[in-house]
């Protein structure tokens, strides 16, 4: 089975990284999204969106990952494989499903939990999530090595967050203003290490498990357009209504391209 070479630490491992002289933020949200306050949730006619997102065929194989040039990456009797594609039983992990269309843009509250993104065994954990556009993310460093968040947005006037996270250190939060779909994550001491950030344009999204299955609570009745997205298969999307009190039902296949 082929294995990715190993990387030289870089001397950042010793000495850290230097954060940029201004905070790394993200820029204010873009003018074609156009942004309110969430209004609440009428409960008592909302709906649910589930589903699962299956794969068809033989799903590429799983590469091991040798980090042995930093000893305090290794993490007991777990092997570290690519995480691009994880399908089990022809289920498909990792997928980021939310509204792309039919609902406008919210915020989220300014007391919404951030979402966090943990690094352990020189691994992003989760590998894929999902904020709403004006959440957080709480980045944390849970190993006895220096590590790096370089986040790398395409969406114009977003600005890249660099910042390095010291072992054990304290956590740190960044918050997220403008919807992005796919945004890397990359650590720039660990080049194997890799995640992605998605910004919700509003409060309707999910990312799926191992057994490929999402659920979406508190939707307004409507029509709308899901989309399911991955990091390398691509983007699907389904229209889909959600009548008063009801769950209605949505399936994406992807297939290797």
């Amino acid at each position: 089975m082929p294995r990715i070479p190993a990387v030289l630490l870089c001397a950042l491992i010793l000495t850290g990284c230097k954060e940029p002289p201004t905070p790394a933020t993200s820029a204010p949200a873009a003018t074609h999204i156009t942004v309110h306050a969430a209004p609440p949730v009428n409960r008592a006619t909302a709906g649910t969106i589930s589903g699962v997102v299956r794969f068809d065929g033989q799903p590429p194989a799983r590469i091991p990952i040798d980090m042995s040039a930093d000893p305090a990456c290794k993490l007991p009797d777990l092997p570290y494989l690519t995480e691009q594609t994880i399908v089990t039983d022809q289920q498909l992990a990792n997928v980021y499903v939310y509204i792309k269309s039919g609902a406008p843009g919210y915020t989220a509250l300014p007391n919404a939990p951030p979402v966090r993104l943990n690094q352990k065994g020189c691994r992003y954990s989760p590998h894929v999530i999902a904020v709403q556009q004006g959440g957080s993310v709480t980045f944390i460093n849970s190993d006895s090595t220096v590590h790096n968040i370089h986040t790398m947005p395409d969406q114009p006037g977003t600005v890249s967050i660099d910042i390095s996270q010291p072992a054990n250190s304290a956590p740190r939060t960044r918050a997220f203003p403008t919807p992005e779909v796919m945004v890397p994550v990359r650590c720039n001491n660990h080049p194997w290490m890799s995640a992605f950030i998605n910004v919700a344009p509003n409060p309707w999204f999910a990312v799926t498990g191992t057994d490929g299955k999402f659920t979406i609570t508190d939707v307004p009745p409507g029509t709308y357009t899901l989309a399911a997205v991955h990091e390398k298969l691509g983007e699907q999307d389904v229209q889909i209504t959600v009548p008063p009190k009801s769950a209605a039902q949505a399936s994406f296949t992807f297939s290797a391209k």
